[in-house]
């Protein structure tokens, strides 16, 4: 049944897992957590609704686009249940913002593989990462992520390994202009701190730590396993799939030195996540076997949900 809704690319899809997940951020909001929002911050928690809802088209159009996965809709299903499992990302507004500009770095820098306008994506890329890195100083890291897709694209052109310094550059102006008009120049050096967490957990509640542990388990082991026999793949998908493992691989770092009492940089890892898991379902080409794993995969993370909320 789940395969034969989401094991397609239609409307419906869409319609059913914006409208969940818009349900599921307002529920964290008023229910689980009982925020009390003022008009103001009733505006600001609307404008990050809509752009937490526009990540789920974000990562559809990367993983077609660029057919990383085939035509379903299993990578955006998974992405969205992912926040079934972290609910308290939805809290984090800049935990949010973050990801949604580090998705736009991920569109430009997989869509290298086309050896198109190379330039351009890469000075993209570059500017939102460093944007991203506004919101989280240690998102500064996915600049790996922009030589990585260089050295496997066109390493030989000189002028691509300076593309970012020149990115670099431009924003500094940037923010440097803006930052004296608003009279904030300390914004620099109050943000980006680096600090590392001694926490290394989603709170101080120990079933958190465990659910953590055992979700950067299950990612770990889900993306070896969808690495087999890539070599069937071509070699512009298999790069693809490469640069996507190390995002997680980015993103699982970030997570564990980074995550404390209201800073959930997990979110990070949601979209490689969900491409490696689409991915590793299409593996199987049995039905039966595929909506087992699937039903599987679906109930998991409800089932998660609600033995941490009775517990705590």
């Amino acid at each position: 049944m789940i395969s034969s809704v989401f094991g397609k690319t239609k409307p419906v899809n869409y319609i059913i897992l914006l409208a969940f997940l818009f349900l599921l951020y307002w529920y964290v909001q008023l229910v689980l957590f009982r925020i009390d929002f003022d008009t103001a911050s009733i505006i600001i928690q609307g404008l990050v609704t809509g752009v937490l809802l526009f990540t789920v088209f974000l990562v559809n159009f990367i993983v077609r686009r660029n057919q990383i996965n085939e035509s379903n809709s299993y990578a955006i299903l998974f992405y969205v249940l992912l926040f079934v499992v972290f609910p308290e990302v939805v809290t984090d507004n800049n935990a949010i913002l973050c990801s949604f500009f580090m998705l736009l770095a991920a569109r430009r820098l997989i869509s290298i593989r086309t050896l198109k306008n190379v330039p351009q994506k890469i000075f993209d890329a570059s500017l939102w990462i460093m944007i991203s890195s506004f919101f989280y100083d240690w998102a500064i890291l996915f600049m790996i992520l922009v030589f990585l897709s260089i050295y496997f694209y066109d390493p030989k052109s000189v002028k691509n390994w300076l593309i970012p310094l020149v990115a670099f550059f431009t924003i500094s102006l940037i923010l440097g202009s803006w930052l004296v008009l608003t009279n904030r120049v300390d914004f620099l050096q109050e943000h980006y701190e680096f600090f590392i967490s001694s926490e290394i957990t989603l709170s101080s509640y120990w079933l958190s730590q465990i659910k953590l542990n055992l979700y950067l388990a299950f990612v770990i082991l889900a993306t070896l396993l969808a690495s087999i026999n890539l070599t069937r793949f071509g070699h512009g998908r298999i790069i693809s799939i490469r640069l996507i493992s190390s995002f997680l691989i980015i993103a699982i770092f970030i997570t564990l030195i980074n995550t404390s009492e209201g800073n959930y940089p997990v979110i990070l890892t949601f979209f490689p996540t969900a491409a490696i898991l689409a991915r590793y379902i299409e593996v199987f080409k049995r039905k039966k076997l595929r909506e087992i794993l699937l039903i599987v995969l679906v109930l998991t993370p409800f089932l998660v949900f609600a033995t941490e909320w009775i517990l705590k």
